[in-house]
């Protein structure tokens, strides 16, 4: 039976957390055996939580009946795999929404489940940050709360010093997870956590794909009215985790080690190596429009996926997207996991 305080253990510690993409048939209606083989990869490549119904899973899950599908097939794979590894998985189940939805999606998550939720600030117009923290302590009452800076390009918005103090005051905010693709803002986040009374029971999580390795590696230090207080990052909770999954847990075990060691050679001659993976993957270039085609695109050719669909049959590959795909991967074939899957996959396949 899962262990909600173990898995809870497994995210205070630190651990590697893809954020899930959707599997779709050829006339993109959910495809549910390709979504437990994506989930077996995950969780065989030693991810150590999964979050879903977040960006890469796309939200237009909530307006096709597919929020509670993908959420109870995630919570299942998790529950057979954690009986079978004797392993503790933390399940992140995203929210959306004003109050009353993402109260009503937490209390979903947590009939399925689940042990927190990354509370998504997109898509709400105009409300103010008074609002944002009703929200934050509305859902915490149900479930561990993740707050999330997500990038605008992606729906997010610039929040102030004050307002990510509050968050990490606020009683059962387990961690943040920082996204906003900007080293300044990433910069407030921490400082926010290191001056709040709760900054032991909060465990920043990086999601600034562009900055994987340096959020991973680096030790953030100031001066507060506690004295002087350090904090980093523990983890990953990200999209591009979601592929190339063996590499990205190896890569915060050998973070981890280089901080410990005060070696970080090694690790950091692969950041920039990351960044350009990313780049191809998450089509920056062009307001990340080909992000999610980009991660599928990596999947289906590694057999995971059967195609690149999305939802909305406007999202596709950008024009070159492909091509760069193709170039990184064969850049760095010490980042990826190809032969992994190659070695595994039927017996993913198989598994009941």
């Amino acid at each position: 039976m899962h262990d909600h305080n173990k898995a809870l253990e497994v995210f205070r510690n630190g651990t590697a957390i893809p954020a899930t993409p959707l599997a779709l048939t050829e006339d993109r209606k959910f495809d549910e055996a390709t979504q437990r083989l994506l989930m077996r990869y995950y969780l065989n490549a030693g991810a150590g939580g999964i979050a879903t119904a977040v960006h890469s899973t796309q939200f237009a899950i909530r307006d096709c009946g597919l929020f509670e599908p993908v959420i109870s097939i995630v919570s299942e794979e998790v529950d057979k795999y954690e009986q079978s590894s004797g392993r503790s998985v933390i399940k992140v189940c995203g929210a959306c929404g004003r109050i009353e939805q993402a109260v009503r999606e937490a209390e979903i998550a947590k009939l399925y489940g689940f042990d927190a939720v990354l509370l998504s600030p997109g898509g709400l117009g105009d409300v103010d940050e008074a609002y944002m923290i009703e929200r934050t302590k509305a859902v915490a009452k149900v479930l561990p709360v993740i707050g999330f800076y997500l990038q605008s390009a992606c729906g997010g918005r610039v929040f102030s010093y004050d307002y990510w103090r509050q968050v990490a005051d606020t009683d059962n905010v387990i961690g943040i997870k920082c996204a906003s693709f900007n080293r300044y803002t990433t910069n407030e986040v921490v400082r926010a956590v290191c001056n709040s009374p709760r900054r032991d029971q909060i465990s920043l999580y990086t999601g600034n794909d562009d900055n994987i390795v340096s959020d991973l590696v680096s030790t953030f230090t100031f001066q507060t009215e506690s004295g002087v207080v350090s904090k980093g990052f523990v983890g990953g909770l990200l999209g591009h985790w979601c592929i190339w999954t063996k590499c990205a847990v190896e890569l915060l075990q050998m973070a981890k080690e280089a901080k410990a060691s005060g070696d970080y050679s090694r690790i950091l001659a692969l950041g920039p190596q990351i960044t350009d993976m990313n780049e191809a993957a998450f089509d920056p270039k062009n307001g990340f429009k080909g992000c999610i085609p980009g991660i599928h695109e990596v999947l289906r050719r590694q057999g995971l996926m059967k195609n690149i669909y999305c939802l909305d049959e406007k999202e596709v590959l950008s024009v070159g997207q492909s091509e760069e795909l193709t170039r990184v991967i064969a850049s760095y074939p010490h980042l990826i996991d190809d032969d992994f899957i190659a070695a595994n996959i039927e017996t993913w396949k198989r598994q009941a």
